[in-house]
């Protein structure tokens, strides 16, 4: 599928440690003229962590997508009413994030920026990255992979023997689960 002109929203949370994997399949998009509407919870945007500083990663950020980040609730709210986004991707998608999005709790620019999104019925994207995938937050995946209008990015367990509940998206296949949710359909196999 060709992304160019499609509006794509795309949300960063707090998984740090896949900040680096995210920003080339942001560079992807750009360089496909998808039009990428950066978004970032309030942690991504804010916190430095052994994986760099926050104000770095947002530069780079911006300077790829030309965009300023939607950093609010405020800024995200407007989203699904203006019809902003032709496709939401969370990536990466933490554990605390599918827990909201699982609950129905708005009170991030990233959970804010999905539920303007799904108003208008459009599909998003979760990239999963959390050490408790198949601990606490198993429960709250299952439920979104129940759910219309959502679309993994296959994911696997990160590092079986020294972090056994946790699980990681294959970022090479982010692109694909974009243009495949586009066409509502769920890439093949979801667990690799």
């Amino acid at each position: 599928m060709d992304l160019k002109g499609k509006k794509i929203g795309f949300v960063i949370t707090g998984s740090f440690c896949t900040f680096s994997k995210v920003i080339k399949q942001i560079k992807e998009l750009v360089k496909s003229e998808a039009d990428v509407i950066p978004i970032m919870s309030f942690n991504s945007y804010n916190l430095d962590t052994k994986f760099g500083d926050s104000k770095d990663f947002t530069n780079e950020i911006e300077k790829i997508t030309g965009k300023s980040i939607i950093k609010t609730i405020q800024e995200a709210e407007p989203i699904g009413p203006k019809k902003m986004t032709d496709i939401l991707v969370i990536a990466p998608c933490s554990g605390n994030t599918i827990a909201k999005l699982a609950n129905g709790i708005t009170d991030t620019p990233a959970t804010m920026a999905t539920k303007s999104h799904l108003r208008n019925g459009n599909p998003v994207v979760i990239a999963v990255s959390t050490n408790d995938g198949l601990a606490g937050s198993a429960e709250n995946i299952g439920k979104l992979l129940n759910r219309n209008n959502y679309y993994f990015v296959p994911f696997k367990q990160d590092n079986p023997i020294t972090k056994p509940r946790s699980l990681v998206f294959d970022e090479k296949y982010i692109i694909t689960t974009i243009e495949q949710a586009l066409e509502l359909k769920q890439v093949q196999p979801i667990l690799l």
